[in-house]
C-alpha cells in the first residue's frame, strides 16, 4: 500500500474510532440525562408525595391516646381464692403483661423475626422498604411488606390490614408520631400485648396460655419460637391447626436467634430438640374449674351483660385451687375405675388406612380432627393389632407401642373372635392414656360423677366438679341434676326423730312390714337389700342402712311432719320432698349442692349457711364492684337445727363412717369423718355425702339418661372411693377434731341422750315389737338387744292369777 493511501485509511480509522467514541458518549450522556431526570422526577414525586403527607395527610392523623393511655378489651378473668386463674371470657383473649415481666427469650424471638434492629432505627427501616419496594416492583404489586414493630402498632391500633400505598403512608406517618411519643420499651410491651395470634388470642400472655396452657413467665426457649411465628399469619402457623407449618416457622427462628446471637449454640440445640406439646380444645388452665366458671359467667352476665366481657372484670371465687384440682382427680379416676369394671365397649370408629407415606399422614390426620383430647386421655389411630401388640398414631404423629399391661382392658377386642364392632384392627380409632405403668388402651366412659365442697361454718365452695368432662358434656350436675339421694337421705328422717323422742338407744325392729297402698293396689311392702335381722337400736339401724327401721321409723312419727321438719331445717324443696313413705329411702330429689347444704347444718352445729361461689367482682380499675358477706354459724347465720340434735346425728354418721356401710373412709386413718352412703332402685344413683368440721363434700355417679349401674354396684362402690380420694387430699395437714358434747346432751350406758328425753321420761324406748309398752331393753357389747328370758306356761298362769287379784 503506498503511503498516501495509507494515510488515507489512518485517517478514515481515526474518524471511524472518533465517531464511535462520540456514539457511545452520546449513549452514556442520554443514560445520565435520563438516570438523572428519573432521580429528579423521584425527587419532584417525592417531594408532592412528602408535601401531600405534611400538608394533607398528617393533620388527619388519629390521636394517640389508644396507645399513650392502652386501654384495650379486657376479658372477664376468674380466680381461685387462693389467686389461681381459672377461666377467662370475652371477644379477645388478652392477659396485660409489663415488658418486665415478659421472658428475655420471648423478647428475642420476637425481634429476631419481626424487627432485628427495633432498637436502632427511628420507627421506619428504610432500607427495608427499599427492600421490600424493589420487591413489589418485579412482582407487579405490592406483594411484600416491610413493616417495623413501630409501624405494625400503628396499623394494629389504627388502621386497616389492606395492603394499598396509601395505607403504607399513613403506618410510617402514624410510626414517627408513635416514636416521639413513646419510649422503645414502651412501644414492645404495647405490641407484645396488642398483636392478634390466633385462636382469639391477643397477646403473647393470652396465646400461651391458649397454646401451651401456661403462664409467659414460664415457656421455654422453644415454645418462645413456635409464638414468635404467629404474628406473620396466625392461621398459617398456628400450631393447633398446623403443626407441620409451626414447626418450619419454629426452626428458621431460632436459626436467626443463633445468628444474631440471641441464643447459644447449646441453647439453639436443646430447643431443637424439645417436643412441644400443644394444648388442643380443652383446658387452658392449670387447674379444672370448667363447671364453675361457666357459673361465674352466666351469673355476671345477668349483671353486666355484654360488660361482663369487655370492661375487666375480676372474679375471685371461693374455689381452692388444691382442692379444686383435688376433686378434679378424683372424679377422673373414680368414673375411670368404674368403666374399666364394666369391659371395653369397642373403636370409636374405623378408616380405610392407606400405605405409609404422606396419604396414610393425612388419613390419620383427618380421622382425629373431629376426636379432641380429652385431657389425658388421647384419640389414637391404629397401624397394627394382634393379641400381643399393638402400634398407634397420635395426632402429633408419634407412634406409641402398647403390650402387656396397657392391654388389658381391649383384651376381648384383640381376640379373632371379636365381633365386627367391638375388634381392634388396623385403621380403628381408639383412646389411649399415658400412665405411670406406661401407655394403656382405654375408652371415653359414658358414666357421669361430681364432686362438690364446702365450709360448713360460712358454706364458701370449695370445690365443684360438675361432670366428667366439661368439653364432654356440659350439663352441671352438680346444680342442675335433680336425683333421688337413696339412703343418703336417712340421716335426716333420724333428724327429725331424735325431737320426737327417739334416740340412738332406741330399739327399732327390723322386720317385713305391710302398708295399704293407693285405692286399686295391693299393699306396699319395702323390702331390703338383705334379710331382716329383727330388734336392732336406730345407731345401727343407720349403721347398716336398714330400709325396714327408716320406714318404721318414718311411719311413727308421721311423713307430714318428717316432710316439714326437713325442708325449714335442711333446706329441701316442699314440692321434690313427698309426704309418703318411700321418702325414708330417698325417693324425693334432691342436688348434690343443695345434699350438700344439708350436710352442713349437720357439720356446723345446727346452722343454716348458703352455698355460694363468688366472693368479690372488682373492675379493671380494682375498684370493688360487689363483695360477699357471708353468714356465718356461731355469729349471723340463723340457727334451724337444736345443737343436741346435731351432736347426736354426728355421733351415728361417725359409726356408719367406722363401722357401716361407709367403713371405707377407714383407709384415712381419722376418727373425725361422718357421712352416709346412698344408692337407689336398681342402682340408679351411687352417693356418698360426709364430713369433717371443716369440710363437707358430697361425691355422685350415674348416667344422664338413668339406668343401673349394675346389680352389684352401691354407693360404696361408686361414690364413696371418689369421696376419700378428695377427703383425704383436701384434709392432709387438718388436725382431728371431735365436736363437743352441748348442753343438754347426757350419757347413759355409752349412749347420748337428749336430758329431757331419757329412759322412762320421755324417751321411746321400742318400736314394731309387739308390745309398745316402751319397756327398756338391755343392749350387749354387739349393739344388739339381749333377748329377753322366755317364762314357761305356768309361769305365765301363775302371773296372770296374781294380776287378778292385785298381785305383782
Amino acid at each position: 500500500m503506498s503511503s498516501t493511501n495509507k494515510s488515507k485509511q489512518d485517517t478514515q480509522n481515526s474518524r471511524s474510532g472518533q465517531a464511535g467514541k462520540n456514539a457511545k458518549g452520546g449513549v452514556a450522556h442520554a443514560l445520565l440525562l435520563t438516570i438523572g431526570g428519573l432521580l429528579l422526577a423521584g425527587l419532584v414525586i417525592g417531594g408532592l408525595l412528602l408535601t401531600y403527607a405534611l400538608v394533607v395527610m398528617t393533620p388527619q392523623l388519629p390521636p394517640l391516646d389508644a396507645i399513650t393511655d392502652y386501654r384495650p378489651k379486657v376479658p372477664l378473668r376468674i380466680y381461685t381464692a387462693d389467686h389461681v386463674l381459672i377461666g377467662e371470657f370475652g371477644e379477645e383473649r388478652r392477659s396485660l403483661v409489663k415488658l418486665d415481666d415478659i421472658p428475655a427469650d420471648m423478647k428475642n424471638a420476637v425481634l429476631a423475626i419481626e424487627d432485628a434492629r427495633f432498637y436502632q432505627h427511628g420507627g421506619i427501616d428504610v432500607i427495608g422498604i427499599l427492600r421490600a419496594g424493589l420487591t413489589d416492583l418485579m412482582h407487579g404489586g405490592a406483594s411484600q411488606g416491610a413493616s417495623t414493630i413501630t409501624m405494625q402498632v400503628a396499623r394494629n391500633v389504627f388502621l386497616s390490614s389492606e395492603k394499598t400505598y396509601t395505607r403504607k403512608i399513613y403506618e410510617i406517618l402514624l410510626a414517627y408520631k408513635i416514636e416521639t411519643a413513646l419510649s422503645k420499651d414502651q412501644i414492645l410491651e404495647v405490641y407484645m400485648n396488642q398483636i392478634y395470634l390466633g385462636q382469639r388470642s391477643f397477646g403473647f400472655a393470652a396465646a400461651a396460655r391458649t397454646y401451651f396452657g401456661k403462664d409467659l413467665k414460664d415457656i421455654t426457649l422453644a415454645q418462645a419460637a413456635m409464638l414468635a411465628g404467629l404474628p406473620k399469619a396466625p392461621s398459617a402457623y398456628n400450631p393447633v391447626v398446623n403443626p407441620k407449618r409451626a414447626r418450619i416457622r419454629q426452626e428458621y427462628i431460632l436459626k436467626r436467634m443463633l445468628d444474631l446471637k440471641f441464643i447459644s449454640q447449646e441453647q439453639y440445640d436443646h430447643a431443637m430438640a424439645e417436643d412441644i406439646q400443644v394444648k388442643t380444645k380443652g383446658n387452658n388452665y392449670s387447674v379444672h374449674a370448667e363447671y364453675a366458671i361457666e357459673m361465674v359467667r352466666q351469673m355476671l352476665y345477668a349483671q353486666f351483660k355484654e360488660d361482663t366481657y369487655t370492661r375487666g372484670l375480676s372474679v375471685t371465687t371461693t374455689l381452692n385451687a388444691a382442692d379444686q384440682q383435688a376433686a378434679y382427680d378424683a372424679v377422673r379416676k373414680g368414673v375411670m375405675d368404674y368403666d374399666r369394671r364394666h369391659g371395653y365397649r369397642g373403636p370409636e370408629a374405623t378408616i380405610e388406612l392407606p400405605a405409609a407415606g404422606d396419604e396414610r399422614d393425612q388419613a390419620i390426620e383427618d380421622a382425629l380432627a373431629d376426636k379432641p383430647d380429652n385431657d389425658d386421655i388421647l384419640p389414637a389411630v391404629v397401624l397394627s393389632a394382634d393379641s400381643k401388640q399393638v402400634q398407634v398414631m397420635l395426632r402429633n404423629d408419634s407412634a406409641v407401642t402398647i403390650s402387656g399391661e396397657g392391654l388389658r382392658l381391649a383384651a376381648s377386642a384383640l381376640s379373632s373372635k371379636a365381633g365386627k364392632n367391638l375388634r381392634i384392627q388396623r385403621g380403628s380409632v381408639i383412646r389411649v392414656i399415658n400412665t405411670a405403668k406406661g401407655w394403656q388402651i382405654t375408652q371415653l366412659p359414658q358414666v357421669e360423677a361430681t364432686m362438690v365442697s364446702l365450709t360448713p361454718q360460712t358454706g364458701a365452695i370449695r370445690s365443684l366438679i360438675g361432670g366428667f368432662d366439661f368439653n364432654q358434656n356440659k350439663f352441671n350436675h352438680v346444680t342442675q341434676a335433680w336425683r333421688q339421694p337413696g339412703s343418703a337421705f336417712k340421716p335426716f328422717i333420724y333428724s327429725a326423730a331424735l325431737e320426737k323422742g327417739f334416740g340412738p338407744a332406741s330399739i327399732v325392729n327390723d322386720a317385713p312390714v305391710s302398708y295399704p297402698g293407693a285405692p286399686g293396689q295391693g299393699n306396699w311392702e319395702p323390702k331390703d337389700d338383705d334379710q331382716p335381722d329383727g330388734p336392732m337400736p336406730l345407731r345401727t339401724g343407720l349403721q347398716r342402712s336398714k330400709n325396714l327401721i327408716s320406714i318404721r321409723l318414718l311411719d311413727a312419727i308421721g311423713v307430714k311432719y318428717a316432710q316439714e321438719f326437713v325442708t325449714s331445717h335442711f333446706g329441701f324443696d316442699v314440692d321434690k320432698t313427698p309426704p309418703y313413705l318411700p321418702l325414708a329411702l330417698g325417693a324425693g330429689q334432691v342436688t348434690p349442692l343443695q345434699l350438700a347444704g344439708a350436710y352442713a347444718v349437720l357439720a356446723n352445729g345446727g346452722y343454716r349457711v348458703n352455698p355460694y361461689l363468688i366472693a368479690q367482682v372488682t373492675d379493671s380499675r380494682r375498684a370493688v364492684l360487689t363483695k360477699v358477706e357471708p353468714q356465718i354459724a356461731g355469729q349471723n347465720a340463723t340457727r334451724v337445727l337444736d345443737a343436741r340434735n346435731s351432736f347426736i346425728m354426728t355421733s351415728l354418721l361417725q359409726s356408719v363412717a367406722q363401722r357401716g356401710t361407709g367403713a371405707g373412709t377407714n383407709v384415712l386413718h381419722r376418727t373425725d369423718l361422718a357421712g352416709k352412703t346412698g344408692t337407689t332402685n336398681d342402682a340408679f344413683d351411687g352417693w356418698f355425702a360426709g364430713y369433717q368440721n371443716s369440710l363437707v363434700a358430697v361425691a355422685w355417679m350415674g348416667y344422664d339418661q338413668p339406668k343401673s349401674l349394675g346389680s352389684r354396684e352401691f354407693g360404696a362402690q361408686l361414690a364413696l372411693p371418689i369421696w376419700v380420694e378428695y377427703m383425704g387430699r383436701a384434709l392432709r395437714g387438718v388436725p382431728q377434731y371431735q365436736m363437743p358434747m352441748p348442753d343438754g346432751v347426757t350419757t347413759i350406758n355409752n349412749e347420748f341422750y337428749f336430758d329431757n328425753m331419757t329412759p322412762g321420761n320421755g324417751f321411746i324406748a321400742s318400736l314394731g315389737l309387739g308390745a309398745g309398752n316402751g319397756a327398756p331393753v338391755e343392749i350387749g357389747p354387739d349393739g344388739m338387744p339381749v333377748p329377753t328370758p322366755e317364762t314357761s306356761p305356768q309361769e305365765d298362769e301363775k302371773q296372770n292369777i296374781l294380776k287378778l287379784f292385785g298381785g305383782h
